[in-house]
Order: structure tokens, then C-alpha cells, then sequence
């Protein structure tokens, strides 16, 4: 058996004025490919059993938004503020895309991993898929 592990940067940001890094807010863009990735989520009844953010403004938002799509109510969403301090998880030895910018903001990779969780290892994840909310508005241009 596996579980599936999905990893959502958060949406595109205001760039560091005076402000913390941890206080940037979300773009116009950063809340409409949110909403664009909740929606394709939806459309594929891909529902989150758990939701973890980093309790950065930009992530928190980012989240909001997409159990908004859902109807999740805010109050499920789990903040975590190592997921802040510690950075990307890494993802080794996997079959990457061909892409200058692998995980660009609002992207969203989805992990296949053991279904015991309590004794993972390094390079123990495989990549399933990354989606781009760039590719989904084309996608519904056509």
C-alpha cells in the first residue's frame, strides 16, 4: 500500500518592501492560480484528508483559498511553523521535468510514499506528477 503526499507552494507574492519575509501577501495573480489549482482539484475529486500550511501570511492565504473551493472550513487547516523555518522538503533521486523553474509558485507535486509514515527514509518518495496553474489556464483557453 501507498499514501499520497501533496506538496503546494504557496501562491505568487508581493516582493520584500519593508516588510518581513514572513509577512508578504498574495499577489492578484498568487489568488487566482490558487483558486485555479482548488478548482482542478475539485474537478478530479482529489480532496485533502489533512491540510498543513506554514503559518506564513502568503501560505496561510494560499490555503484559505483552496479549501475555499472545497468548503473546508479554516479551522482544519493545520499551521506549522517548522514548514516556514525549515524550508522545501527535497525530493531525491525522482525522474524530474525538464523545467528552468521545477516548482514555480502555486505548483503542485504530488509524492507516492509507503503507507507507513513512521519509519521513512531518504529518496523514499516518487514523484506521481507536478501541475502548473500556467498549464491549467491554457488548458481551459482551448
Amino acid at each position: 500500500m501507498s499514501r499520497e503526499l501533496w506538496l503546494l507552494r504557496h501562491g505568487k507574492a508581493e516582493r520584500f518592501d519593508s516588510s518581513e519575509d514572513y509577512d508578504r501577501t498574495l499577489k492578484g495573480r498568487g489568488k487566482r492560480d490558487a483558486i485555479r489549482i482548488g478548482e482542478w482539484l475539485k474537478e478530479g475529486q482529489l480532496i485533502p484528508e489533512v491540510v498543513i500550511s506554514s503559518p506564513a501570511i502568503r501560505a496561510i492565504t494560499t490555503a484559505k483559498i483552496v479549501c475555499d473551493v472545497f468548503g473546508i472550513d479554516h479551522h482544519h487547516i493545520q499551521q506549522e511553523k517548522r514548514l516556514y523555518d525549515e524550508g522545501l522538503v527535497r525530493v531525491n533521486e525522482t525522474d524530474l521535468p525538464d523545467n528552468k523553474k521545477l516548482f514555480p509558485t502555486a505548483a503542485l507535486a504530488r509524492l507516492i510514499l509507503p503507507d507507513d509514515w513512521s519509519h521513512l527514509e531518504q529518496g523514499c518518495a516518487q514523484l506521481l506528477s507536478i501541475t502548473y496553474p500556467k498549464s491549467l489556464f491554457e488548458e481551459s483557453a482551448d
